[in-house]
């Protein structure tokens, strides 16, 4: 088993920024990010021990059960090659004895049509759990709308963007709304207008911390914060990722006040210029609900993201190899279970802000 270590972790970092399967969660500096969990990194080399394939993965105890290693987004490498795959597979099964673990999870960033990649996995010993529509169903999403920026300037994007897209972004620049990069200390106006989301939307929110860690060990190479003003108050924000040759849109934000002025939508406008001012070959929307129906309440957000002109994506789902099969199966009973809490709660604390 091959690890990163400090002696070979600007190798490590090298390899992942020019792979084109690149993903900032596969990095040093987001697992440091992830400080709660323990963070390991497998790799894969050739005969002259060059860097060929890796695997990020968080370990983290899980009381009762043990411990869960996951890896977000993984593998790095040729997903097509299967001794490199094999390599890393038994890196990780190594690794996964020595922390004792119960279950190794990965979300991987590959399409689900890709038959190839799914007959190496399920030959390596990996199942596929691969009916997931919602966002609750899953760590990663499943399902994002991905912008392809290879060979186009802003005026061709932007034409492609839908009509309606194109005259909400002119519009908030009519009323007045900018944009301006945001520091460290903006993150707590950030914050407070995501509180307003998550109340909204209803969804859990991180604390404060967790995104002052973020621009700690991300800014400036890896983040950047936009944030929307109107009349010198900050109405809207949006988190943005880059790594390696693509970015993505991580976090958003929007007060209940000014909507009507489409903030928004200026935000991802400027998000994107900025992948292209970097010769970003993509910009990643993230996640959207499998369920494309306009009476599903995420439907807003299928069709917001839509607008931008980005590939619809759907992903192979969750790859997972149980090394305890009847823990894991007790594990995945208490998670259901918790899930099921967590979501009944959230829906009383909206109801009861509502009335």
């Amino acid at each position: 088993m091959k690890l990163v270590t400090s002696e070979n972790e600007k190798a490590y970092t090298e390899f992942l920024q020019k792979h084109e399967r690149c993903n900032f969660q596969q990095s040093i500096e987001w697992g440091k990010v992830k400080e709660s969990w323990k963070n390991e990194i497998v790799l894969a080399e050739d005969a002259n021990g060059n860097i060929i394939g890796s695997i990020s993965v968080l370990i983290r105890k899980i009381p009762i059960f043990g411990k869960i290693m996951y890896s977000p987004r993984g593998p790095v490498c040729d997903i097509h090659d299967k001794k490199v795959m094999e390599q890393l597979t038994n890196g990780l099964k190594e690794l996964a004895k020595k922390e004792h673990a119960f279950v190794l999870k990965i979300e991987p960033d590959i399409k689900s049509d890709d038959m190839e990649f799914r007959e190496i996995a399920e030959e390596l010993g990996y199942k596929i759990k691969d009916d997931a529509k919602n966002f609750e169903e899953e760590i990663q999403p499943r399902y994002v709308f991905r912008l392809d920026l290879r060979g186009k300037t802003e005026d061709e994007i932007f034409e492609a963007f839908h009509s309606k897209t194109r005259y909400n972004v002119r519009l908030a620049t009519k009323k007045g709304v900018e944009v301006r990069e945001g520091k460290k200390e903006d993150l707590k106006d950030f914050h407070r207008i995501m509180i307003e989301t998550g109340t909204r939307d209803g969804f859990m929110i991180r604390p404060l911390s967790y995104f002052e860690k973020m621009y700690d060990e991300l800014v400036p190479n890896h983040m950047k914060l936009l944030m929307a003003y109107h009349d010198g108050q900050a109405i809207a924000g949006i988190i943005i990722i880059m790594y390696g040759n693509k970015s993505w849109y991580l976090y958003g934000a929007s007060s209940n006040s000014f909507r009507n002025i489409m903030p928004n939508y200026l935000l991802q406008w400027d998000g994107i210029k900025s992948a292209i001012a970097q010769g970003h070959e993509m910009y990643d929307f993230r996640g959207v609900s499998g369920v494309v129906d306009e009476n599903h309440p995420q439907y807003g957000l299928y069709r917001f993201k839509k607008g931008f002109g980005a590939e619809f994506t759907e992903f192979i789902g969750e790859l997972y190899i149980p090394f305890k099969p009847i823990v894991y199966k007790l594990y995945k009973i208490s998670e259901k279970i918790y899930k099921k809490i967590v979501l009944s709660k959230g829906k009383i604390k909206k109801q009861g802000k509502n009335k």
